[in-house]
């Protein structure tokens, strides 16, 4: 699954930068999606950026070391896909929802990675903080 999302990402990523660069494909008489996309790329900046980080985050994803890190950088566009195919462009949700899906089944997989982000202080380190025993 993490070199699947990866695959997703890394491609997904440099076509997007493509499209900053080169300008969004739609016809003659874009619908809403187009021309939210329109006003996106007409801000001159988001689209690059925006598939820049995905571009980095399937990178990383690639390598097992760094898996951990790319998933929390790739989770907030994940979650933005998944609004944005939900409340506007229904017709992604085919793309949307597993993107997402992979995103939280990845999060699950290294959640022994994360616990120690959600673990409260150690006796140890508050006793450091406080400058030894002595200070207690």
């Amino acid at each position: 699954m993490r070199i699947l999302f990866a695959l997703f990402l890394f491609g997904t990523g440099i076509m997007t930068m493509s499209f900053a660069t080169r300008g969004y494909p739609v016809g003659e008489a874009p619908d809403e999606v187009g021309q939210f996309m329109i006003a996106l790329q007409k801000t001159g900046y988001l689209i690059f950026w925006v598939g820049f980080l995905k571009t980095v985050a399937g990178g990383l994803m690639f390598f097992p070391r760094t898996a951990p890190l790319a998933i929390l950088m790739a989770l907030p566009y994940a979650f933005n896909i998944l609004l944005y195919v939900i409340f506007f462009a229904h017709k992604y949700l085919v793309v949307g929802l597993p993107d997402f899906a992979a995103c939280a089944f990845l999060i699950y997989c290294y959640f022994d990675w994360y616990r120690p982000i959600f673990a409260g202080p150690t006796s140890t380190a508050t006793t450091e903080l406080a400058g030894g025993e002595d200070a207690l």
